[in-house]
């Protein structure tokens, strides 16, 4: 037998074995960008970990980019997209809102796949979380209260419906640049018309229908889009 077959054993620190779980939840899917990490007390007590212990785990995959801290919040999961790339569009978005269309088209590719692949794979569960979404924004709409969150929501259950966990990153990073965006579409006369667009979009979902799903998803891009063109075209005039 030749020499220096074997390996010696190495003893993986407690630490190393959170961060493993947490990284394959993040993987797998189970932990979706935004999900907030149970409390830390309740962490502490499923890993049985001391808080340092845990404290270590954590601070890692935050220095990893897998999670975000804040002092007083909860550990949330963080979009696998890099923040060197969003960060530069979120000030591009701020300065040029004429910006805001190119990152609407380039949703829109995405958004058609999404729907697609939706109306495919879906589950019961899926599909309820997606009319939670809708009963919830009509609710809001209803009390005048804002929906853009709401939105979001929306079109990152549809990704998270179509079981991709790379588009249901890029839609969380994209939501996130342009919720507020969006949120203007719904301080007019057309807000119905859009939550009545979703609705059409749930429906299509629902009855396994691939094409009218990747129909109605187009629809409702580009009424939003053409909103956000008037938008823009009355902020450039103002400017004037």
């Amino acid at each position: 037998m030749e020499d220096n077959v074997f390996r010696a054993i190495e003893q993986k620190k407690v630490s190393a074995q959170i961060i493993d779980q947490v990284k394959t939840l993040i993987a797998s899917g189970k932990l979706k960008p935004g999900d907030a990490l149970p409390p830390e007390r309740e962490l502490m007590k499923v890993f049985n970990v001391s808080r340092p212990t845990l404290r270590e785990a954590l601070n890692a995959l935050s220095t990893m980019g897998f999670v975000k801290m804040a002092q007083r919040q909860r550990t949330r999961v963080r979009s696998l997209v890099p923040s060197n790339i969003t960060e530069p569009l979120h000030r591009l978005l701020k300065e040029d809102m004429s910006t805001s269309l190119e990152l609407i088209e380039s949703r829109t590719i995405i958004e058609r796949g999404n729907a697609r692949l939706a109306a495919r794979r879906a589950t019961d569960a899926d599909i309820a979380k997606l009319e939670r979404c809708l009963v919830s924004m009509r609710a809001k709409l209803e009390a005048h209260d804002s929906v853009t969150e709401d939105d979001a929501e929306f079109h990152i259950a549809i990704a998270e419906a179509a079981h991709n966990k790379i588009q249901t990153h890029l839609m969380f990073s994209i939501y996130d640049l342009l919720k507020e965006k969006v949120g203007l579409c719904y301080m007019n006369d057309e807000k119905m018309a859009i939550l009545d667009q979703h609705q059409s979009i749930v429906e299509a979902i629902k009855a396994r229908d691939e094409q009218q799903a990747l129909t109605r998803m187009e629809e409702h891009l580009s009424y939003v889009e053409s909103l956000l063109n008037r938008l823009i075209a009355k902020e450039s005039s103002v400017k004037q």
